[in-house]
C-alpha cells in the first residue's frame, strides 16, 4: 500500500506513513469489474447491450490507475464466482428485456395490422356507402328532379318533361318538380300547359301551402299578377290564406247596392290601405285605368257599369269587383195644352206647357208627334177651320210622354 501524500510504499499493518508521518487514509478496494457490470445491466435495460470480455476490464482497469493508486489488485476466486454470478445475472435480465421489447413489437405490428385492416373496411365501407347513397339519390326525388334540370338546361325538353313527371309520382306534394315541370313548358311557349300544372296541383292538394307558394312565384315570373287572386279566391284553407296573407288584395267595396234609381247617385268606393282604379265603359279596370280619389257621380239617365280593383303593397290586384246602375228619371205627365178644345171666333195662340229637361213636339193634323214632327219653340196661332192639336213632351234620354190632343174650330167673326 503506498502513501496518498508522499506516494511511499507502507508496510503492511503500519497507520502512518514512515516517510512523511501522515496518518494513513484507508479506502476502499475498488473493483472495476463492479463498475461495468454496473453498466452492463444499466444498458440491457436501456436496450443498449455491450459484450464484456476480460480485455476489455483490463484495460478499464488500466485507465483507472492513473486516478487511484490501490485501484489494481489480484481478485479472489469468490470474488470472480460473485462477477460470474452477476454477468450471469445481467445476462438474464437482457433476455428478459429483449424478450420483452420483441413482444412489446410484436403487439404493436399486431395493432398495426389490425388498424390496418379496420381502415380497409372503413374504406371499403364508405366506397360501398358512397355508391349505394349515388344509387338511392339517382332514383330518389331530388335526383330525378336535378336530371329534370339538367336535361332542361340542355334544350332537351321531353327528358325534362319525363324526369319532372317521375319525380311529381315519387311525391306529389312537394312543388319543385311541377316548378321544373311548368319552367319545361315556357320554354317551349305553351303557357297554358304550365299553367295548369300548378291549377292541377293545388286543386289535389288545396291545403299544401308550399303549392300554393310555387303558384305565386310562377305568376310573379310571368307577370301574370292578376292570377294570383283568382287561385287564393277559391282557397278555402285559413292557414293557407294567413300564410299568404301579403299576396291577398282587399276586394273594393261599394257603397251603392246596384239597380235602378230614379234620381243622381254618388258611388264611393273603399279598400283597406290599398289604391282602387275603377272603369265605367264596362272594360276591365288595371293599373292604368282612372285612380279612385272622389266619390263617382251618376247623373245621366240610363245603366252605367263600374268595374274596380285594388292593388296592395305588391302590386297584387285583388279580384275585380263590378256593379250595375240604372238612371230613370220618372217620366213628365202628358204636357198641358192651352186653351182647351173648343169654338173660338177670334185670334188665338196655342200654348205648351214644357218641364225643365223636355222637349215639346206637335202636329195640327191629328197625327201621332214625334221627334220629326214640328218643334215647339213657342205659341202657336190657331188655324182658322177645325184643327187637331197633338202635343207630346220627350226627355233627354228620348223619352216619350203621353199624348195630349186638343180640337179646335177657329171661325173669325
Amino acid at each position: 500500500m503506498r502513501c496518498a501524500h508522499c506516494n511511499a510504499i507502507i508496510p503492511e499493518g503500519w497507520m502512518r506513513c514512515p516517510r512523511c508521518g501522515k496518518d494513513i487514509q484507508i479506502v476502499p478496494d475498488y473493483n472495476p469489474l463492479e463498475n461495468v457490470l454496473t453498466q452492463e445491466v444499466k444498458g440491457s435495460v436501456e436496450d443498449v447491450t455491450r459484450q464484456m470480455h476480460t480485455e476489455d476490464v483490463r484495460n478499464f482497469g488500466r485507465k483507472q490507475n492513473g486516478y487511484q493508486s490501490k485501484a489494481t489488485r489480484v481478485l479472489s476466486q469468490e470474488e470472480l464466482n460473485e462477477i460470474q454470478t452477476r454477468r450471469e445475472r445481467a445476462a438474464k435480465n437482457r433476455s428478459r428485456a429483449e424478450a420483452r421489447r420483441k413482444q412489446q413489437e410484436r403487439k404493436k405490428q399486431l395493432i398495426r395490422r389490425r388498424r390496418k385492416v379496420l381502415l380497409i373496411l372503413l374504406l371499403f365501407l364508405l366506397l360501398f356507402g358512397a355508391l349505394f347513397g349515388y344509387i338511392m339519390y339517382q332514383n330518389s326525388y331530388a335526383g330525378k328532379v336535378a336530371k329534370g334540370y339538367d336535361a332542361l338546361q340542355m334544350k332537351e325538353y321531353q327528358t325534362a318533361e319525363k324526369y319532372f313527371k317521375h319525380a311529381i309520382g315519387k311525391n306529389a306534394q312537394k312543388p319543385e318538380a311541377y316548378s321544373g315541370l311548368a319552367e319545361t313548358y315556357m320554354e317551349q311557349g305553351e303557357e297554358d300547359e304550365a299553367e295548369s300544372v300548378f291549377l292541377s296541383a293545388i286543386a289535389s292538394y288545396p291545403s299544401n301551402q308550399e303549392l300554393y307558394q310555387a303558384a305565386i312565384r310562377f305568376y310573379e315570373e310571368s307577370k301574370q299578377l292578376e292570377k294570383i287572386p283568382e287561385i287564393l279566391g277559391d282557397c278555402e284553407d285559413e292557414a293557407v290564406l294567413s300564410s299568404l296573407k301579403a299576396y291577398i288584395s282587399t276586394d273594393p267595396v261599394f257603397s251603392l247596392d246596384e239597380g235602378k234609381y230614379s234620381e243622381v247617385q254618388e258611388v264611393t268606393l273603399s279598400a283597406s290601405g290599398e289604391t282602387i282604379y275603377y272603369t265605367t265603359d264596362g272594360s276591365d279596370p288595371i293599373s292604368a285605368s282612372t285612380e279612385y280619389t272622389e266619390p263617382i257621380l251618376l247623373s245621366t239617365e240610363g245603366k252605367t257599369q263600374i268595374k274596380a280593383i285594388a292593388y296592395n303593397e305588391k302590386k297584387i290586384p285583388s279580384l275585380i269587383v263590378s256593379k250595375t246602375y240604372e238612371i230613370e228619371f220618372p217620366v213628365a205627365d202628358a204636357p198641358v195644352v192651352t186653351p182647351s178644345t173648343g169654338q173660338y171666333s177670334t185670334v188665338t195662340q196655342i200654348t205648351i206647357t214644357v218641364p225643365e229637361g223636355y222637349t215639346a213636339y206637335y202636329t195640327i193634323d191629328g197625327s201621332v208627334p214625334t221627334t220629326e214632327s214640328m218643334l215647339y219653340t213657342g205659341p202657336v196661332e190657331m188655324p182658322e177651320g177645325q184643327t187637331l192639336f197633338s202635343a207630346v213632351l220627350v226627355s233627354k234620354t228620348g223619352k216619350m210622354t203621353q199624348i195630349t190632343k186638343r180640337n179646335y174650330i177657329y171661325q173669325p167673326q
